[in-house]
C-alpha cells in the first residue's frame, strides 16, 4: 500500500499546490488560465506527437481499445441520461450534463498524470486514444441532447456546426493527426525539433495537475448532496466498473493497455465541466461535482490501484 500511496500522493500534492497558489493570492485566475492554455496547445499536444514516433503506429492503435473505451463510456453515458431522465424527471438539458459529468474523464489533465506514474510511457497513447472516444462521441452528444433539451430547436443544428468546427480545432487532436501523417509518411523529425518537444511533453503532467488545483479554488458544495454524490459515484466507481465489463468481453487487449484505461476512467470528469453545467443551468452542481470528484479520486485512484495489483493486472 505504501508502494500506491508513493504514486498518487505527490499527484494530490501538486493538485493541492494549485489549489495554494490561488487561495495565497500568488497567482490570480488568469494567470493560472495561462498556465492551462499552455499545457493544453502546447504541452499536451507535443506530448502525442512524441509518443507516436517512439514506436511503430500499428503497436500504438488498437482499434479493439476504441471499441472497449467507447462502449464503456457509451453506456455509462446512457445510463446516467436514463436515471436522470425517467427515474428522477429532470430536464433534458440537465440529465445530459450530469450524463456527462459521469461519462467523460479528465484525460489531459489528471488521468495521463496518473497513468504516466502507473504504467509509463504507454499513457500518452491511451490519453490520444480515449479522447477520441470523448472528444468525438461523449462531449457532442452531451451538447446536443442539452440544446435539444433547451427548448431552441433551430439552435441544435448550429450546435452540432460549432461541435464540429471546435472539434477540427481541438489541440489534442491537431497533435494526434500531425503524429499519425509524421508516422505514416516515415518523416523523422530533426534533433533540435524533436527535443523542444520532448520538453514540453515532460512539461505536461506537473503543469496539469498545477493548473487542476487553481481550478478547485473558489468552488463550493452547497445543499446539491443528492446530485453531487449521483454524479461522483457515476464517474470514479460505475465508469471505471464499465470499462472493465467492456475489456473483459472485448478480446486481445493487452492487460498493460487494460490497466491503463481503468486508470483514466477513474479519473474526475473533464476540467471544463462546470462551464458546460452553468451553460445548461447546472452550474453550482457540476463545479460541486468537480470538487466532490477531483478530491475523493485520491482514495478511489489508490484503492483501484491496490485492487489491481492484487488481481495481477499491475506489480510494483
Amino acid at each position: 500500500m505504501l508502494a500506491i500511496l508513493s504514486i498518487t500522493t505527490p499527484i494530490f500534492l501538486l493538485i493541492g499546490l494549485g489549489y495554494i497558489a490561488r487561495w495565497s493570492g500568488i497567482i490570480q485566475r488568469e494567470q493560472m488560465q495561462g498556465v492551462g492554455v499552455f499545457v493544453l496547445y502546447c504541452a499536451l499536444p507535443a506530448l502525442v506527437i512524441r509518443a507516436l514516433n517512439q514506436q511503430p503506429l500499428e503497436e500504438i492503435f488498437k482499434l479493439n481499445y476504441l471499441v472497449a473505451y467507447g462502449l464503456g463510456s457509451i453506456a455509462v453515458f446512457s445510463g446516467g441520461l436514463l436515471l436522470c431522465l425517467k427515474r428522477q424527471r429532470q430536464p433534458l438539458n440537465a440529465s445530459a450534463m450530469q450524463a456527462l459529468g459521469m461519462a467523460a474523464s479528465n484525460s489531459g489533465f489528471v488521468g495521463y498524470p496518473v497513468a504516466a506514474m502507473v504504467i509509463g510511457s504507454p499513457a500518452a497513447v491511451l490519453m490520444a486514444l480515449n479522447m477520441v472516444i470523448e472528444t468525438l462521441i461523449i462531449i457532442p452528444a452531451a451538447l446536443i441532447l442539452a440544446e435539444m433539451g433547451s427548448h431552441q430547436g433551430s439552435s441544435v443544428w448550429i450546435t452540432v456546426k460549432k461541435t464540429a468546427l471546435s472539434l477540427i480545432k481541438n489541440p489534442v487532436l491537431v497533435g494526434l493527426l500531425i503524429g499519425i501523417c509524421l508516422a505514416v509518411s516515415g518523416i523523422k523529425i530533426p534533433a533540435p525539433l524533436f527535443k523542444a518537444i520532448d520538453m514540453l511533453a515532460e512539461a505536461a503532467g506537473p503543469a496539469a495537475l498545477f493548473v487542476i488545483g487553481g481550478a478547485l479554488f473558489g468552488l463550493q458544495v452547497k445543499g446539491m448532496a443528492s446530485d453531487v454524490g449521483q454524479i461522483v459515484i457515476g464517474k470514479l466507481l460505475i465508469h471505471p466498473l464499465a470499462i472493465f465489463i467492456a475489456f473483459y468481453f472485448v478480446p486481445g487487449i493487452d492487460p498493460l493497455y487494460m490497466a491503463g484505461a481503468l486508470l483514466f476512467a477513474a479519473a474526475p470528469m473533464i476540467s471544463i465541466y462546470p462551464l458546460f453545467g452553468q451553460r445548461y443551468g447546472l452550474g453550482g452542481v457540476s463545479a460541486a461535482a468537480m470538487l466532490v470528484a477531483t478530491i475523493s479520486s485520491f482514495f478511489t485512484l489508490s484503492l483501484f490501484i491496490w485492487l489491481m495489483t492484487l488481481s495481477g493486472l499491475l506489480s510494483f
